[in-house]
């Protein structure tokens, strides 16, 4: 199966990502946008503390960004992806990597209780929900939903206070700061690269 989808609306469906992931290597690895080496001084200077906080990957596929990140020294990440196909792989790959967690799940119902995370972390993950047919300055209300349920489903679980959510994409704030702007949250926005930029938004629970 091509890596490249032949309508862009299909990343936004799991039986693509299901029928992709089931065609691909075991030890198959792909990233969006920028890989941790990119990324790693961000990390370091937003996560400073690495021993004993909890992280929750939302939407995780088969990139190397969790493995990568225990690697350098956080040791405690759930990884979360709504593709059993990915998640049983990923499983196996790793199942030497203590504190490293998989499991089948829904970035829009998130089965963990409030409070339960230091950090959550979307890699692309509303990107693929906003992958429809449609205006991109008026998406369909469905993918507008689906991207309020992701975001307020990351506040529920993130610790009070002084949680983040950390964001990356391509996406330019005039078209996604409307998903992750919430009270009681201050929102900074990151931007990366020269020529063509990606954007990490910064989401912070600032308040009990």
């Amino acid at each position: 199966m091509e890596l490249i989808a032949s309508k862009n609306e299909e990343y936004s469906t799991q039986e693509y990502w299901d029928s992709r992931y089931g065609s691909e290597a075991d030890d198959a690895t792909f990233d969006w946008f920028k890989d941790y080496s990119d990324i790693r001084p961000l990390i370091r200077e937003l996560l400073p503390q690495k021993d004993g906080i909890r992280i929750l990957m939302v939407g995780c596929g088969n990139s190397s960004l969790s493995e990568e990140m225990w690697q350098d020294g956080y040791k405690n990440i759930t990884n979360i992806d709504y593709s059993t196909v990915v998640i049983e792989k990923m499983e196996k790959k790793y199942e030497d990597r203590p504190g490293m967690e998989w499991l089948v799940m829904d970035a829009r119902d998130l089965r963990f209780n409030q409070d339960s995370f230091d950090v959550v972390i979307d890699k692309g993950t509303m990107d693929a929900m906003l992958a429809v047919k449609g205006d991109v300055w008026n998406p369909p209300e469905e993918a507008v939903q689906n991207c309020m349920k992701e975001v307020d489903e990351a506040i529920r679980v993130l610790k009070r206070p002084h949680g983040v959510f950390l964001y990356l994409t391509f996406g330019q704030p005039h078209f996604r700061k409307r998903y992750l702007q919430r009270d009681r949250t201050s929102l900074e926005i990151r931007k990366l690269g020269d020529s063509f930029h990606y954007f990490l938004y910064v989401l912070r629970v600032d308040e009990i």
